[in-house]
């Protein structure tokens, strides 16, 4: 089976959501820099492959997708054979779940975490100022209350969307990585059902190895 090409940096979340997926799945495929520092994906190269100048964006012959979440869908599916079932389609029950769960890390979990990583990493090192701790504190308490709702959850399953790892787990993994990089990071030892999970998720092999790409390994 051909490879496909990934169009992005493995220090940037979307791509390593992308990432995580070829790595579970074993696919045969080539990361292509792409520079967000000097503004490489707004050339007209990458605007041909996403048009709205953002990475990742994946080739897989004639087929050109961007947007993490639906790449990742595509990726499964066209792997599936691997053994790697991470959406669970043929369950029409196990894979609402997924998608629930999924929703909730898009809707729910990320716009409360990723404020914190760009106060606290992006914001010093491109605009040269401080963090805006009210931003931080108000999204860390936004955060608390996510965390509650999926402790309540996986006391009662291994992972979010049943005992099953899936891509509602895995796509929770990017920004959970950088948040436990930060000085916030002892806030998850409130959750011990969300500590668990989250050690448990992390010890993968695919897990190790993006996250050794990533900036702040």
């Amino acid at each position: 089976m051909g490879g496909v090409k990934l169009y992005g940096s493995p220090m940037s979340t979307c791509t390593a959501r992308v990432l995580l997926c070829l790595e579970e799945v074993g696919a045969e495929y080539e990361l292509v820099p792409v520079s967000t520092l000097t503004g490489e994906q707004k050339s007209p190269a990458h605007l041909a492959r996403n048009p709205f100048g953002q990475i990742p964006a994946l080739e897989d012959g004639d087929l050109v997708l961007f947007e993490s979440r639906a790449i990742s869908r595509y990726v499964l599916r066209k792997y599936q054979a691997s053994g790697a079932d991470l959406l669970k389609e043929e369950n029409f029950a196990e894979s609402a779940l997924v998608d629930v769960w999924l929703e909730a890390e898009s809707q729910q979990y990320n716009p409360a975490i990723q404020p914190i990583i760009f106060q606290f990493f992006v914001v010093p090192k491109r605009f040269g100022v401080s963090p805006d701790q009210a931003i931080i504190d108000s999204s860390l308490e936004k955060l608390k209350k996510v965390l509650e709702v999926y402790e309540v959850r996986l006391s009662k399953s291994k992972y979010l969307a049943g005992d099953f790892f899936s891509l509602a787990d895995l796509s929770h993994f990017p920004y959970t990585k950088y948040f436990m990089a930060t000085p916030y990071a002892s806030v998850f030892e409130s959750y011990p059902h969300v500590k668990a999970w989250w050690d448990d998720i992390t010890s993968r092999p695919a897990f190790k190895k993006v996250a050794a790409s990533m900036h702040g390994s």
